[in-house]
């Protein structure tokens, strides 16, 4: 993977449920989406399945396919595979970035962010958190209590978890 989704940013969205995607990340989306969508722009694969997830889950081109061939090779019919499915490939949508960097909040998207009519009057905001080869996209108010609830110091140096499990295959 030569490029990847690094950095925390936060943007306004704006009334009309449209977000800035950082610089960065758009980046990615290009490099990740030689051929482009319809309207010329990258492709953003956003995933709002998952009950207990407070997030959407978004994809480069390549990484939503990547997803989908790892869905792929799983057991046919498998309880595993069937929820994969259902949370990671039917509860998602693709959104094209615009010439202006934008995109608009999909329904789904909204509902799964707790984005309502009245919190976009007002002018939300989001907080966009890479993640290699993915990045999060949260509500900004969510985004921060969970960090406040993560950042409890157990006295791990995060530098020695890495390389503790490798990726097999």
């Amino acid at each position: 993977m030569a490029e990847a989704f690094r950095g925390e940013f936060y943007q306004k969205v704006d009334g009309k449920a449209r977000v800035s995607i950082p610089a960065a990340f758009r980046a990615v989306l290009n490099a990740d989406d030689p051929q482009k969508g319809e309207k010329g722009g990258s492709r953003l694969y956003m995933v709002y399945g998952g009950k207990s997830r407070n997030f959407v889950e978004c994809y480069s081109k390549r990484g939503a396919d990547q997803l989908a061939e790892d869905i792929e090779s799983m057991e046919l019919g498998s309880k595993e595979r069937t929820r994969a499915e259902r949370d990671l490939i039917s509860r998602s949508v693709m959104v094209e970035v615009d010439g202006e960097g934008r995109i608009v909040l999909p329904p789904q998207v909204r509902e799964k962010m707790g984005f309502h009519g009245e919190d976009l009057a007002g002018g939300g905001e989001a907080a966009f958190a890479g993640f290699t080869n993915r990045f999060r996209l949260y509500r900004r108010e969510v985004y921060d209590a969970e960090l406040a609830e993560d950042d409890e110091d157990d006295g791990v140096d995060p530098l020695t978890l890495v390389g503790r499990h490798k990726r097999t295959g």
